[in-house]
Formats: structure tokens, sequence, C-alpha cells
């Protein structure tokens, strides 16, 4: 075990606490997320961004840069949202193609 704090709290039975380093920027872009989204704090979002990745490890580096460009083009302006039912279907085609 690290030389990280461990204590007890309200995430869970046991906790341990570690040292993260980012650039400012990205943290910047972490504190505008769990804000608008509606997490409680930044640790908050952190672990259920860490549980998210430990959970769907298949779900690839590539196709979290794949939702990222396309955040961005939304935020830009340059693309569209699309409907559950119209990714199900792009899905579907993909399997069938595949």
């Amino acid at each position: 075990m690290s030389d990280a704090d461990t204590g007890s709290g309200d995430d869970g039975p046991e906790t341990v606490q570690i040292n993260l380093r980012l650039s400012e920027a990205f943290l910047e872009d972490i504190d505008a997320t769990w804000q608008e989204e509606g997490f409680s704090s930044r640790s908050e979002f952190l672990r259920y961004a860490a549980r998210d990745a430990v959970k769907h490890p298949a779900f690839s580096r590539e196709g979290w840069k794949q939702i990222a460009a396309s955040e961005h083009d939304l935020r830009a302006g340059d693309a569209e949202l699309v409907s559950r039912d119209e990714v199900v279907e792009m899905m579907d085609r993909d399997e069938d193609d595949g």
C-alpha cells in the first residue's frame, strides 16, 4: 500500500486519498463538467469517471477521444444531437456490416 491517507467517510467504508497531477486547463474542464452535470463535488465526479472506466474497460481510449471531439463539435455548433433510437439504429447497421 502507498503512503496515501486512508480513512472512512461518506464515500464508503474506507477510502484512500491519492494525488493526481493535471494541467490547469484540464482541471478547469473537469470543474466545469462536474458542476454542469450535477455532481456534488469534483471528487464525486472523478470517482464516477474512474469507476465507469474500470467497469467498461472495453471502451477504448479512441472511443473517449471520439466522444470528446463530438462534444466539442456540439458545443461549437458544428454538429447536431441525435436521438437514442438513431444511435441504436446506427449501431445495428454497424453490426450488420461487421
